[in-house]
């Protein structure tokens, strides 16, 4: 078992070796032969390998965008469509059935560039994209604040993900959920 470890560790340092002395050996801080980590006897001394420079990935047009060869870059803005159901607000011009699309932004949200910008910085940021449509889990403990009567369903794509998400003031974890909806949700507060 230790023979084995010891094996182990020294495959990385051969290979290693054999990098890291032509890169340092040339600088011009060095002055004379630098050191080798590599074995000069035994079954390892052989084993230098010629490393070289890396293979850059290509890229690969119409794989991953559908054949569209737009992409990573403006597709995913433009996968955004929803329609906003709102209802018992209490605010004037804030119940309806609202279109949303971002990437040119379009549809009949009333504040439609406000929305796309809140969609686009919660997509920034891994947990914006985790938890901006998520419900709340079953068995979380929120305060028993009641912010009122209003109820959305958020239906369509966000960044291509399917989204089928409702939204209530019934409760502390809804009301902090709705705000941080807003503009996407009318601000009722």
């Amino acid at each position: 078992m230790l023979r084995r470890l010891a094996l182990t560790a020294v495959v990385p340092l051969a290979v290693l070796a054999t990098a890291v002395p032509a890169a340092t050996a040339s600088g011009a801080a060095s002055s004379g032969p630098v050191p080798s980590a590599a074995p000069t006897s035994g079954p390892f001394a052989a084993a230098r390998p010629a490393l070289g420079p890396l293979p850059m990935p290509l890229p690969l047009p119409g794989f991953l965008d559908d054949g569209e060869g737009t992409g990573s870059g403006e597709a995913d803005e433009a996968r955004t469509r929803l329609t906003v159901s709102v209802e018992n607000t209490g605010v004037p011009g804030a119940d309806g059935t609202f279109e949303l699309e971002c990437g040119p932004t379009g549809g009949t949200h009333p504040e439609g560039q406000a929305a796309c910008d809140r969609l686009a910085e919660a997509g920034a940021t891994r947990a914006g994209r985790q938890e901006l449509f998520r419900e709340t889990p079953e068995g979380t403990m929120c305060t028993m604040i009641h912010g009122g009567d209003a109820f959305a369903r958020i239906v369509g794509t966000w960044e291509g993900r399917a989204v089928d998400t409702t939204a209530s003031r019934r409760d502390g974890c809804e009301i902090a959920r709705w705000n941080s909806l807003v503009p996407v949700l009318p601000d009722v507060r």
